[in-house]
């Protein structure tokens, strides 16, 4: 079976560039997971994970924003941030979660400002809490 090529880019770097078996991502609207021979798509990423697995091991990620691509068994993904799960901070991101929950929110555009902060909050606390279970 072909295996799929994933890379993963940000503004500062080619993060990843490397053969995967399936590669999973959190859209902006649910979770897609991609296994070689996947038909074409177009996706807007969400906050939340990313999963490469090969060769048995799946490395983590959290992704924040940008766009998915997926064409002839390559998966290129578009992101404004791409950690690895391993280095993020457990308690830096629960501070973030708490102070984003403490934000005044008395518009609409403070509301979903503070919505989005908080979401963004809890995802890298999953993510960061999934790789250290």
């Amino acid at each position: 079976m072909a295996n799929l090529q994933c890379i993963v880019v940000t503004p500062e770097t080619t993060l990843r560039d490397t053969p995967a078996e399936f590669v999973a991502l959190t859209l902006y609207d649910g979770e897609v997971g991609i296994a070689p021979g996947h038909t074409p798509l177009i996706g807007r990423l969400g906050a939340g994970e990313m999963r490469i697995t090969q060769d048995g091991k799946t490395e983590r990620y959290y992704v924040e924003s940008g766009f998915v691509e997926v064409l002839n068994n390559t998966v290129s993904v578009l992101t404004s941030r791409a950690v690895p799960a391993d280095r993020i901070d457990e308690a830096a991101a629960v501070e973030q979660l708490d102070t984003a929950r403490s934000r005044p929110a008395n518009t609409p555009e403070l509301m979903a400002i503070r919505d989005r902060s908080v979401a963004q909050g809890r995802a890298q606390l999953r993510v960061a809490r999934r790789s250290h279970s």
